[in-house]
This record gives C-alpha cells, sequence and structure tokens, in this order.
C-alpha cells in the first residue's frame, strides 16, 4: 500500500493506493491520516492517479522531524569518524520541508550546500518505551528524504542544527510505502544524482542502527506519536568527504532515489 498527499484547488488531500487503484480520502494529509487509527479502511472516493507535480510532502507538518547523523558504517568511515555508540539524533522542522517535484531553496548566504540521500521512518502509532519489536510495530512505512545541508553554517558550531534547518530545503515523497511491503534490514538501495551524475550508491544494509533499533531508542526518552518521521541517516558519497569537495550548483536538478518507494526530483534554485 502507498499512501501520500496531493494539492489540488488550493487545498491538500490524502490518498491511498492498492490494488483497487487510487481513493482519495476526507483528510488533508497522511499525518491526519495515520492519527485516525483506521487509515487502511477508511472509505474515500475513487479517482485517478495524481501526477508527480501534485504531489505535497506526505506529512504536511510532522509533530516531530527526527534525524540519525553518521548511520551508515561506510559514511562514517569517509568522513574519518569511528562507529557511533549510540544514535546521533538531531532536528528539523516542517519549514524545511518541500515536495518531491518543489524547488529546492538555496540560500544566498552559503555556496557550499550537500546532498544527502535518507530513507525516512513514518511512524504510525503512539509508541514509548518500546523493544525493538514493539518498535517495528509502531512504524507505519517508509519514505524519501535529502537532507540538504548547508555545510559551512552546519559547522559553526558542535550543533548542526543551523545547517539544516533552511527554508525550503529538505524534500520528502513521493508516498510513504507501507512497512508490510518493504523491509529495509534486506537491503534496499539508496541512490542520489546531480545533473544526471550518480554521487551516491548505497544500501540500508549498511545501516549502523536499523530502523526497529532507531524508534526503540527514541521511543525511551521521547513519545512518539502517528505522522512523526525519522530521518536514518546517509550512505557514503557526499560532497563534504569528497576530494575535492563538492557542492550542489544553483540549478542543478536533484534526484534521491530508494528503491522500492520512488524519486524525488528537485531543481535547486538560488533563493530570490
Amino acid at each position: 500500500m502507498r499512501l501520500g498527499t496531493v494539492r489540488r484547488n488550493g487545498s491538500t488531500q490524502a490518498f491511498r493506493q492498492d490494488d483497487a487503484g487510487t481513493t482519495y480520502l476526507p483528510v488533508r494529509d497522511i499525518g491526519e491520516l495515520l492519527a485516525r487509527g483506521d487509515w487502511r479502511t477508511l472509505a474515500g472516493e475513487p479517482g485517478p492517479e495524481p501526477s508527480p507535480e501534485e504531489l505535497a510532502t506526505p506529512v504536511l507538518r510532522p509533530g516531530k522531524i527526527l534525524c540519525a547523523g553518521l548511520n551508515y558504517y561506510a559514511h562514517a568511515e569517509e568522513v574519518g569518524q569511528d562507529v557511533p555508540k549510540y544514535p546521533t539524533i538531531f532536528t528539523k522542522f516542517h519549514n524545511s520541508l518541500v515536495g518531491p517535484a518543489d524547488d529546492v531553496m538555496m540560500p544566498q548566504a552559503s555556496s557550499k550546500i550537500d546532498w544527502e540521500a535518507e530513507l525516512v521512518i513514518v511512524i504510525g502509532r503512539e509508541v514509548r518505551k518500546a523493544d525493538e519489536e514493539g518498535a517495528k510495530a509502531a512504524i507505519a512505512g517508509y519514505t524519501v528524504m535529502n537532507d540538504v545541508s548547508v555545510r559551512d553554517w552546519q559547522g559553526r558550531t558542535s550543533e548542526w542544527f543551523q545547517g539544516k534547518n533552511w527554508d525550503r530545503m529538505t524534500p520528502v515523497g513521493p508516498v510513504v510505502v507501507t512497512a508490510d511491503e518493504l523491509d529495509p534490514e534486506k537491503g534496499l538501495a539508496v541512490e542520489c544524482e546531480l545533473d544526471g551524475v550518480q554521487k551516491q550508491s548505497g544500501s540500508t544494509a549498511d545501516l549502523i542502527f536499523s530502523c526497529a533499533k532507531l524508534v526503540s531508542y527514541i521511543s525511551e526518552f521521547m513519545t512518539l506519536e502517528p505522522g512523526d518521521i525519522i530521518a536514518t541517516g546517509t550512505p557514503a558519497g557526499v560532497g563534504l568527504a569528497r576530494k575535492p569537495r563538492e557542492w550542489i550548483p544553483a540549478g542543478a536538478e536533484l534526484v534521491t532515489r530508494i528503491e522500492g518507494i520512488g524519486e524525488l526530483r528537485n531543481r535547486c534554485v538560488l533563493e530570490d
């Protein structure tokens, strides 16, 4: 099953896709749908499959956007960091999100902007102090993110926050694929291209902390709720680690793809 949010007639609407086709649902987005609990069976109206340009980020305003850093073995190695004992967790806010075909806004304040393809967990039920089995059961599904990062601002202090939360820089989507259809532990291909040149090619089999481990760990200190999203980190191949370093130029097309889910295709545009 695939879940998504479409923009039409000045508003938004959630949809569900399964063997019966596309069904448009009486809720605003996937966050609102998951909060209901009956998201698998909620009645709606059949309709055509939405075009990529109509798609919004599946959860418009997640209550929490949590991200894991240094969570691929190969990425930790390429940036010269030891394998972490515990997950490195930072936060993002909804102001940073854009849809799967929207423009990514490139700030004039930096020319050191990097790509980071990531698998994203979407929480489907409230969870607190869960073991890995309970954490896995709380995952509604998975989607795709590019955690586009402003590296010079990120490196100004030991806190990464100011490099990760620029307005309209983080594409998410195109849809949420339900957890019964995907198993990241078996290895999903994670890829990133810039103007048709492959920059990242990894697998979720290389994750240091699995999706279930991340949810279990975070749920130990905070309650996770339906619609919360957790980015699981990026594989090797980021611009920061290249010799010489590489950055996203204004006007470039950024493509982020994960096997079994789909792709983001975003033009990187210098902000006005």
